[in-house]
């Protein structure tokens, strides 16, 4: 193998590393586990197999169909590389009981995964191309998030010490507030009447929860209350 050979080899391989590393820093800031180490592992990683693939079918190139029965695909490796990430990926994602987290690393590492295959294949503007696109949509669309606040749903645990029309304050809060109430569940205690009410709640994520909390807190006759994360129907 030629110097110069060597040389596009290894200047790939820094491609795909800083390709990595640019998508995985903005996951590293972000607070997820598959950040920085893992996105230029991934890229690097597919660019050799990318490399491999490649280097695989010119070694058998020169082998007539008459000659031998070697048939070699040169996709195939970088085919098993796309699929295999999808282990990885699914390792990214965290099911909560409201919400799935994780969605965007594992499409992060997926398409560092094509980035990696597009450089070992020599396929270097568009590569690039998508490192830019990509970086726009996870740094520019993190804020425009912001503008379009989303569904949430909640369950709000209340215990009164008594069951005279408890919850008609607590329905009025929340519709000031601009807070659904989709269903209400209870348990009454014998003896002393103690009643305990669960709401599921639907909301937008902008809502002023600490001014509600307060407001709640305040109502005659509540011992104690929670508040926590519902699934989403």
């Amino acid at each position: 193998m030629q110097m110069w050979d060597l040389q596009m080899l290894f200047g790939k391989l820094a491609l795909a590393a800083v390709i990595g590393a640019a998508i995985g820093f903005e996951r590293e800031t972000h607070g997820q586990a598959a950040g920085l180490r893992t996105n230029i592992l991934v890229c690097v990683g597919s660019c050799l197999l990318m490399m491999l693939s490649l280097h695989m079918e010119a070694l058998h190139r020169h082998l007539g169909v008459a000659d031998s029965v070697v048939r070699l695909d040169p996709g195939r490796i970088a085919s098993y590389a796309i699929a295999s990430m999808g282990f990885l990926g699914a390792g990214a994602i965290i099911t909560g009981r409201g919400s799935v987290r994780g969605l965007t690393t594992a499409a992060s590492l997926w398409i560092v995964t094509g980035m990696g295959l597009a450089v070992g294949a020599n396929y270097i503007f568009p590569a690039i191309f998508s490192v830019v696109i990509s970086l726009v949509v996870l740094y520019g669309f993190r804020r425009i998030k912001g503008i379009f606040p989303r569904d949430e749903h909640t369950v709000l645990s209340l215990k009164f010490d008594k069951m005279d029309r408890t919850l008609d304050p607590i329905k009025t809060i929340l519709s000031d507030y601009g807070v659904s109430i989709q269903f209400i569940n209870y348990r009454v205690e014998f003896p002393g009447e103690t009643v305990t009410y669960r709401i599921r709640l639907q909301s937008k994520e902008d809502k002023p929860w600490g001014q509600i909390v307060k407001k709640i807190s305040e109502s005659k006759g509540l011992k104690e209350f929670s508040w926590t994360e519902g699934e989403v129907p």
